[in-house]
């Protein structure tokens, strides 16, 4: 009697060369531990979403207020390429909050590990600005790249970020409960009417190299279809 084969097996047999194949050429596997980890902690004001080296590590649970302070564990490899999206709370045709009555307000900070912290260097572009007094349009919003968190996206055009002081961003009392030290308040030139902002930065550290080895990255069922 013969048995039909179903065509997923096919599709994964194709894919991998063969279960065994697969196996002699896999490297030892060394399981990282949780000491191997680093803890990130963030504040935007007021919704972030957080990439590592092209995969997505943080979103921030709250999208208006209160404001918080998202803290995670991260396991880093170098070198690490963080691309952040961070947003005011802005209607897309007004630019305004509160039932579009007031301007609001940006800023963005966020401290790795011991001395990873946002700074001025880093890379930032606005992507909807307004409301602009003045102007035909009130707002202008840029169209945001596919793969603006990518690690081989062309930032090269790009300026760097301003730096606020902390008095001009108004973070929440729960924000010095975590550890911020040497990081800097940033956020593109106008904290009222840069609304929308990418940030990226790349951190080289080549004698940096992890010990951990957990073969190759499981492949999903999207990835097949």
């Amino acid at each position: 009697m013969n048995f039909p084969v179903r065509p997923f097996l096919f599709v994964l047999f194709s894919l991998t060369g063969g279960l065994s194949a697969l196996a002699q050429s896999a490297a030892p596997i060394v399981k990282p531990r949780i000491a191997d980890t680093v803890r990130l902690n963030i504040f935007a004001d007021n919704w972030f979403k957080l990439y590592i080296n092209g995969e997505l590590i943080a979103t921030d649970s709250i999208e208006f207020m209160p404001h918080n302070v998202i803290s995670v564990e991260v396991l880093p490899e170098y070198p690490m390429t963080i691309a952040v999206m961070a947003r005011d709370n802005a209607d897309a045709i007004t630019g305004k909050e509160y039932n579009h009555t007031r301007i609001g307000d940006g800023g963005f900070i966020l401290k790795l590990g011991d001395d990873v912290v946002s700074d001025p260097s880093w890379k930032a572009k606005c992507f909807f600005f307004g409301p602009m007094s003045g102007q035909e349009e009130i707002v202008k919003h840029v169209p945001i790249p596919a793969d603006w968190f990518a690690t081989d996206f062309d930032d090269g055009g790009w300026g760097t970020a301003t730096e606020f002081a902390e008095s001009a961003v108004r973070p929440p009392n729960v924000f010095h409960d975590y550890d911020f030290d040497g990081a800097k308040f940033i956020w593109t030139e106008d904290l009222d009417l840069h609304n929308t902002i990418i940030f990226r930065t790349t951190i080289e550290r080549p004698r940096l190299k992890a010990r951990w080895h957990t073969g190759e990255p499981a492949r999903r069922i999207e990835d097949l279809e």
